[in-house]
């Protein structure tokens, strides 16, 4: 199933898609949601952000090539985590806003993990993939050039816009080997597979439930292909990731807003 957050009126709404319609739904995602007889078109809504989440899980370097491509030695036997704020999320055509503070605003397509129920500590035996509601596509957008001064990436990766995310996420996907593309202007810019993380998904929820508790809602950006490259007022930007769908947002300049 695909789950969608939108406006429809002016009204905050959650629903199933079902063809070129939503099935609407009551409470709000992570849920739980109660199904309805209401379907509204597709055409008649705004889509937002598919979660607002408590917090947002950075995985840096997870794939080798794109640590490669910035002269780092991807890891070997833990991932490099960072913390984005929630602050930085806006919904799928929401403009990305260039800060005047950056000379480089970056691209970064991922596959996005919605956390679905609390994990922590799991259990050997436990399965990571069961505390997983779906996933989603996201842009860790970043200030690169912060992110060489400041060392660290809370900058960097902070400012408000720093997050699309969209634009549903999806319950029946298996993470393990999907295709993900990174786009500017319709040029491809970022393609690979999750086959060639460092890191897959369920050793990613295991090793961080060991060290925070995962929550509802909570996103775990699972990194960036090779590809990344600058943003410029004007452009658009687009990350798919294959069974899921594309998310599209412009960029504005600093003067812009």
């Amino acid at each position: 199933m695909k789950f969608c957050r939108f406006s429809h009126f002016e009204k905050l709404m959650c629903g199933i898609l079902e063809g070129n319609g939503i099935r609407v739904c009551r409470g709000d995602l992570p849920g739980p949601l109660e199904t309805t007889r209401e379907t509204i078109a597709r055409e008649q809504v705004r889509l937002l952000a598919p979660v607002v989440p408590g917090k947002i899980i950075g995985i840096g370097r997870n794939y080798a090539a794109h640590a490669k491509e910035f002269g780092n030695i991807p890891p070997e036997e833990e991932p490099m985590i960072f913390l984005k704020p929630p602050s930085a999320v806006i919904a799928p055509d929401d403009p990305i806003l260039m800060p005047a503070a950056s000379h480089r605003v970056d691209h970064e397509a991922e596959l996005g993990v919605v956390i679905g129920k609390t994990a922590r500590r799991l259990a050997a035996d436990d399965d990571p993939m069961n505390y997983v509601l779906g996933y989603t596509c996201v842009n860790d957008v970043t200030a690169r050039d912060l992110q060489k001064k400041d060392v660290q990436f809370t900058r960097a990766k902070g400012f408000d816009t720093f997050c699309p995310l969209g634009p549903w996420i999806e319950t029946e996907l298996d993470p393990s080997d999907v295709l993900v593309t990174g786009r500017v202007n319709g040029e491809i810019r970022q393609q690979a597979r999750t086959s060639d993380l460092l890191f897959p998904v369920p050793w990613l929820i295991r090793f961080l439930a060991g060290i925070m508790t995962l929550c509802p809602g909570d996103l775990i950006a699972t990194g960036t292909p090779a590809g990344v490259g600058p943003l410029a007022p004007g452009d658009v930007v687009e990350v798919e990731v294959e069974g899921i769908g594309v998310l599209r947002n412009p960029v504005r300049g600093a003067g812009e807003y």
